[in-house]
């Protein structure tokens, strides 16, 4: 056989196809949805909350909405209400500014703190780009309020030496900010990267299982009614999805070491994201066969983007954050980060989940009753159950 024979193979063709094929949809999705980072921080939703009745808290907010690169900025919610909203993640940065922030600095005191207040329990760009902002933000203003103070010691030119080291040390204690975090992540990219690690890890588990059961069912058509391949299909899936969940829990917790009251939490989320993702992504391969496998590919490189772990819905381009919306990874990275390391109920999501789960299940079955043609089993069922249907007397005749 010549090279150029073999590279007319079925095996051949189909290699150069992928090789091809993945590279310019990795590429062309990759690249595209990072470049949000950071062109669309600014779609970040922040929250100024000035509780303070005096000039200083009010220039300040002024200051900062002007300045800021954020175009969303709530300024009419209270401080609980914000700080709430910061724990479901749909605000990205609260600012405070206490009450007695002006009367301090006016009577000479240090002022009380303004907190600026991060949740590191979403999207790793989120919490790291509000850091670099909050330091720049602390920085500007500890100068310029060092500058007033320094301009009121200018004016007492002839003061004892004493009082003139006390009136220095306002200089420097003039301004307090203070970086306020919640729901603390452990050190380590491996802790942070968790939510996603796990999602991935069944879903791609899921989808090259879907492309594998589902050939067997197709392989086994004649040997039972395509209602009990069907069956077992998902049986198989479940029983892998259990073997499989265990698995990646026991990994996860020699490595991350989480909380252990939370393990059956953890394991059952994981079972049902392989149920989830395993019928997500059959869809494809019960309709097309194994070029589905081809398609589901790049649904799942979009889904990289789209899941959460990295960016929020607020900086995804359309696709993406369309995406998002009937995505199980989104819903499990997010009900991970809610389970793992925050302060609210991770129900919203796994509900979430469970829905694009019943759906993708539905599709699937009918696209087996309406598209699959029936197997002389089938049709021998149907053939049984018509005669088990006859009465007595319509046999007799």
């Amino acid at each position: 056989m010549k090279f150029t024979q073999f590279l007319k193979t079925k095996g051949a063709i189909a290699a150069i196809f992928m090789g091809i094929f993945y590279s310019i949809a990795m590429l062309g999705i990759f690249l595209p949805g990072y470049s949000a980072i950071p062109g669309n921080v600014d779609k970040l939703p922040i929250a100024i909350i000035n509780e303070d009745t005096g000039a200083y808290g009010a220039k300040i907010a002024d200051q900062l909405q002007e300045n800021l690169p954020f175009k969303k900025i709530e300024t009419n919610l209270t401080n609980s209400q914000a700080l709430k909203d910061l724990e479901k993640n749909d605000l990205a940065l609260v600012v405070h500014i206490p009450e007695t922030f002006s009367a301090d600095m006016q009577k000479g005191k240090t002022a009380s703190s303004i907190d600026f207040t991060i949740n590191e329990a979403g999207a790793t760009v989120v919490s790291s780009t509000m850091k670099s902002v909050v330091t720049e933000i602390n920085n500007q203003l500890s100068e310029q309020f060092s500058q007033q103070t320094a301009q009121g010691v200018l004016m007492n030119f002839n003061v004892p030496e004493k009082q003139a080291a006390e009136l220095a040390k306002k200089i420097e204690t003039a301004y307090v900010g203070n970086i306020v975090t919640v729901n603390k992540m452990p050190d380590g990219m491996n802790n942070n990267m968790l939510p996603m690690f796990l999602t991935m890890a069944g879903y791609v588990g899921a989808m090259i299982g879907a492309m594998q059961l589902v050939g067997a069912f197709k392989s086994s058509r004649g040997k039972a009614s395509k209602t009990r391949l069907f069956l077992y299909v998902q049986l198989a899936a479940l029983l892998i999805a259990v073997v499989s969940s265990f698995l990646a829990a026991g990994v996860a917790y020699l490595v991350n070491q989480p909380s252990g009251d939370l393990f059956f939490g953890l394991l059952g989320q994981q079972i049902l994201n392989y149920m989830v993702c395993f019928n997500f992504t059959a869809i494809l391969i019960f309709l097309v066969g194994e070029g589905g496998m081809v398609l589901n590919l790049p649904i799942l490189l979009i889904q990289t983007l789209a899941n959460g772990a990295t960016l929020t819905r607020d900086m995804m381009y359309l696709p993406y954050k369309w995406m998002s919306y009937i995505s199980p990874m989104y819903y499990s990275v997010q009900s991970y980060f809610a389970n793992l390391y925050g302060s609210i109920s991770p129900n919203p999501y796994i509900w979430s989940m469970i829905a694009v789960g019943a759906v993708a299940l539905l599709i699937n079955i009918a696209i087996v009753a309406f598209l699959h043609k029936s197997s002389a089993v089938d049709q021998q069922k149907t053939m049984t159950e018509a005669e088990s249907a006859k009465t007595p007397a319509e046999i007799g005749i």
